[in-house]
């Protein structure tokens, strides 16, 4: 945040009696580091009309604008004061957000398609005239993300190292009580490792999931019967998660040894949905050790086996149908295979028109929307850079209520922008990305090295924004 005493500097005041906006800016560059660019998305303007007021070139003269800076800045009441503005009043919306939990200080995303995010062009200098340009600006970076470029620390990767003892077996036997597990309790506790997956909240997560992989292991030892087959579904899904953030954080090894878990956790439940689902893992690890021939056996097989082990497909057994489809996709996509990605893309577009609806059974986000955001991965995966971000801009993104699946659609976008020679609009992208999921982009080596991807494609004037966005991450060289 913009330090209190800064506002205090009898410079600054003086910059604000007469209402200098251009002196001002100045200002907060050289106190607080703040670029062109930095001031310019927080308040809505392009780096190169900051670059006019500072110099003089052009001048801020109406009462809106005045405001927008004013807010951007979070200005205190006094400096509003002297600026000649009233004192802030927050609306409704802004005292609820501010009773939010304070450790959430990232603003929400706030533009509702796509293509309202990435058509910025951020050499315009006429945005001022432009309220969709302005709007959008303001709603992906407002004032709290103003204090966050400038105070933000980089924070290391997220460390997988609790679950290896886990993994490598080092498990006790069934506890020596007379109590059995408790299966609801089980169930509840499985349930609650998806929430934080999929809103990439991913350090709370490496908090509680090696030690329910335990319980787990117990429990799958100490029942019979049903209760037994409940419990290796249990212990599959709660794998699947373990196994999906290992993938994250580049730990193959111990990711396939989650993975592994999984299909023998599925494959002892005898339930053929879990069986589907833990084959998504295994497709997805054995794609992340480059075994692309195999994924995509993995996945074409296990989604035919379903197909002829479900008689009567249900809502879930298609959610699991269609997210494995995709997998396999992707695999194809990846392994240069297009015939094939588009004919196992075109089989889940089928399953997720059958579903009808943009679900998240068996946690699986899948429906037409989540086969559409497939579509743009397997663009930019074979690349059709300029295919991707068309399809992109069709996405409302009011659609996908999976944090995690919003975060990866904004990062495909930014590689098919860097694909494009468009470094500009994959920084926009890169930017509403860590909005949206904070850890998603700041605890990934996958992202990481995109990110330097960009500083290193980043023009001049571009430069020194992304190496300040790679550094608040942890992403610097």
């Amino acid at each position: 945040m913009i330090p209190d005493s800064f506002w205090q500097m009898v410079e600054t005041l003086g910059a604000l009696r007469r209402r200098d906006i251009g002196r001002l800016f100045q200002l907060l560059n050289q106190y607080t580091g703040a670029s062109q660019t930095q001031i310019g998305i927080a308040y809505g303007a392009s780096q190169s009309t900051v670059s006019d007021i500072m110099r003089g070139v052009q001048k801020v003269e109406t009462l809106a604008v005045f405001e927008r800076i004013a807010d951007a800045l979070n200005m205190p009441d006094q400096a509003r004061i002297t600026l000649g503005l009233a004192p802030h009043q927050p609306s409704p919306d802004q005292r609820a957000m501010r009773a939010i939990t304070p450790a959430d200080t990232r603003p929400a995303l706030h533009a509702t398609h796509v293509s309202d995010l990435l058509n910025l062009d951020t050499g315009n200098t006429q945005e001022e005239d432009d309220p969709v340009r302005r709007r959008t600006f303001v709603g992906l970076t407002s004032a709290s993300l103003f204090g966050a470029m400038l105070a933000g620390i980089p924070r290391p990767l997220i460390d997988a190292e609790p679950f290896a003892p886990i993994l490598a077996g080092h498990l006790t036997e069934a506890p020596a009580v007379d109590a059995a597990p408790d299966l609801a309790a089980l169930t509840a506790a499985v349930d609650h490792t998806r929430s934080p997956y999929q809103a990439c909240h991913y350090t709370d997560l490496i908090k509680h999931l090696p030690s329910l992989l335990a319980r787990l292991h117990n429990a799958c030892l100490a029942l019979d019967d049903d209760e037994r087959l409940r419990a290796y579904t249990l212990s599959a899904d709660a794998h699947h998660v373990a196994a999906g953030l290992l993938l994250k954080l580049d730990d193959q090894g111990l990711a396939y040894l989650a993975a592994d878990r999984s299909m023998r956790a599925a494959q002892a439940s005898q339930d053929p949905i879990t069986v589907g689902a833990s084959a998504r893992i295994i497709t997805h690890t054995l794609m992340s050790g480059h075994h692309l021939g195999a994924a995509i056996t993995t996945a074409s097989t296990h989604a035919a086996t379903l197909d002829r082990d479900i008689a009567a497909h249900t809502p879930e057994s298609l959610s699991v149908l269609g997210s494995l489809l995709l997998r396999g996709a992707i695999a194809a996509a990846q392994h240069g295979k297009r015939d094939t990605a588009h004919e196992l893309l075109t089989e889940a577009e089928g399953a997720g028109q059958r579903l009808g609806v943009d679900g998240n059974l068996r946690w699986t986000a899948f429906g037409p929307t989540n086969a559409t955001l497939h579509r743009v991965n397997i663009a930019v995966t074979l690349g059709d850079a300029g295919t991707a971000v068309d399809v992109a801009r069709t996405v409302d993104l009011t659609t996908i209520t999976v944090p995690e699946r919003k975060a990866s659609l904004l990062i495909d976008t930014a590689r098919a922008f860097l694909q494009w020679n468009k470094p500009d609009k994959a920084y926009i992208a890169l930017r509403a990305a860590e909005e949206t999921a904070h850890e998603e982009i700041a605890g990934r080596p996958s992202v990481h090295r995109l990110v330097r991807q960009l500083v290193t494609a980043a023009p001049p004037t571009l430069r020194r924004d992304a190496e300040q966005f790679a550094a608040q991450i942890g992403a610097a060289q």
